[in-house]
């Protein structure tokens, strides 16, 4: 079930990819079902907030006419940010999946599911298919690595 619904979230992330955005993607999913889906959007939006995560729990929201989404998990490629594991505690997300971890530490995501903020705890589980969710990520760098190369050439 773990890898149905994270092999969801990196086709969203694929389609990140070919708009030029990171490629991260994320669905929410309620009692089996998805109900909301999103990937990044930040370069194309020029917004700070649309992110995967962000962007699946308000469409989820929309879907369940709440703020709140008890009984919901949500699957997300790569560990979430600060700012996305508080939108999850702030939706009463019970569950966070992510495959690929956070190389670069900016990520609180194991802090903040222990911290009973806003009396909610939401469990983590991490590595879900960890290496196709990284490697949709380092191909997307590598290439970009690659462009910016040409570029100056």
């Amino acid at each position: 079930m773990e890898e149905r619904f994270m092999r969801e979230a990196i086709a969203l992330a694929e389609k990140a990819k070919k708009k030029g955005e990171v490629p991260i993607g994320a669905v929410v999913v309620y009692r089996g079902k998805i109900i909301g889906k999103g990937y990044n959007l930040r370069t194309k939006l020029q917004m700070a907030t649309a992110h995967a995560e962000v962007r699946a729990i308000d469409r989820a929201c929309k879907k369940l006419k709440s703020w709140r989404l008890p009984e919901s998990e949500i699957y997300v490629t790569l560990e979430p940010c600060p700012m996305c594991m508080g939108a999850i505690l702030n939706a009463r997300i019970d569950r966070v999946y992510f495959g690929a971890y956070e190389q670069k530490g900016r990520s609180l995501t194991g802090a903040l599911a222990e911290a009973n903020l806003l009396n909610h705890t939401v469990e983590v589980t991490g590595g879900v298919l960890q290496e196709e969710c990284a490697a949709v990520l380092t191909s997307f760098f590598s290439e970009m690595r690659q462009r910016e190369k040409q570029k100056k050439k």
